[in-house]
């Protein structure tokens, strides 16, 4: 009989955050491709969903939608799930009571960010109180809590007795994220410049990447700009020296117009030094795209070498050097970092958790 790993993708037939949503189904291929002899995977789906993966052995649609889903288990009901193995690519898992010793029942969760606590205004009333309330239940009843960075294990040890259940597996870009042949078109279609320095960040963090931008005499594109939030933003680079016209804010991308949006970038700057898994500037690596970061520990740990960490005040100089001299050894350390992140990688090492509990 074939051991079964059961991932949890609770976003395959309602998007509510794409990043997650991308990592899960890459997450999910990767296991497919690594399983061990005589393992399969399977997938856990709201009710109705339908699961875009190749090789995947069973679905079991369970009986609520994704919304009714994410209420039954914050209070630590879970219908229809059942045992064995499981593994949640994020905090949306069924967080219960369950025998690992005699059952060999097995629930893992990932935590890609701690925004409920570091940046709360980001999020809802109901999502921060959601994600407090399921980070409590997996700090109970979760075998193994996976997070991307040594940094944010660090991090997520002040903020519940996690022990020994706390393990390091980082994500990647998209499987075969690349710059798309019609690249140049994408970019008209979307009003981008010829020349630009690609910024991600949050609205606290932006504005020296737009007085970067200023100073460089590049215009500035925002990734993944919260929307309505492109007046505010305006106003952060209008004060940086950064004026409107060259301050071109952009919400969330499909895959293939955010790949020609970095790929056609002279720099990316990272502005933001949460504990979160740093998406773009993982993207912009595999894209060869150089690479400026503000000094945090989830740049240390997941950056290293492949970008110019700097000071928050030294990200205009660092950017300057990016456009000129030090664009050829940048693009270089990119490439080079990049090949440390794999979804077939990550898959295999948790096999491996799942083997070890």
């Amino acid at each position: 009989m074939s051991v079964q790993l059961r991932v949890v993708l609770d976003q395959a037939s309602q998007v509510v955050d794409a990043d997650l949503a991308r990592a899960a189904l890459s997450l999910t291929a990767g296991l497919v491709a690594t399983a061990p002899r005589g393992c399969v995977v399977s997938a856990l789906v709201p009710r109705g969903a339908e699961v875009p993966v190749r090789g995947v052995q069973d679905v079991r649609g369970l009986p609520l939608g994704r919304q009714e889903l994410a209420a039954a288990w914050q209070l630590g009901i879970a219908p229809g799930v059942g045992g064995g193995l499981i593994h949640a690519p994020s905090l949306m898992a069924p967080l219960v009571r369950h025998d690992r010793a005699n059952d060999n029942d097995q629930v893992t969760v990932t935590l890609w960010d701690l925004d409920a606590w570091e940046a709360p205004e980001r999020l809802s009333k109901a999502q921060l109180v959601w994600q407090k309330a399921m980070l409590k239940r997996a700090a109970k009843h979760a075998d193994a809590v996976v997070v991307p960075s040594h940094s944010m294990a660090e991090r997520l040890g002040e903020l519940g007795r996690f022990g020994d259940r706390v393990r390091v597996i980082a994500g990647a870009a998209p499987e075969g994220f690349a710059v798309p042949a019609d690249a140049s078109r994408r970019r008209e279609d979307l009003q981008i410049p010829e020349r630009y320095i690609a910024l991600a960040g949050d609205a606290d963090s932006l504005l020296q990447g737009f007085r970067a931008a200023s100073q460089a005499g590049a215009d500035a594109v925002v990734l993944d700009a919260p929307e309505g939030s492109e007046p505010a933003l305006a106003d952060v680079a209008a004060a940086a020296g950064l004026p409107e016209r060259r301050a071109h804010i952009r919400g969330s991308l499909g895959d293939e117009d955010r790949a020609a949006v970095l790929g056609g970038a002279a720099a990316l700057v990272a502005t933001s030094a949460a504990s979160a898994w740093p998406w773009r500037a993982v993207e912009a690596m595999a894209l060869s795209v150089p690479l400026v970061a503000v000094e945090s520990g989830v740049h240390r740990d997941v950056l290293a070498d492949g970008a110019a960490i700097v000071s928050t005040d030294e990200i205009p100089d660092a950017v300057i050097d990016a456009l000129g001299t030090g664009e050829r050894r940048l693009r270089v350390l990119a490439a080079d970092r990049s090949r440390a992140f794999s979804w077939a990688s990550s898959a295999e090492r948790l096999w491996a958790l799942h083997a070890e509990l």
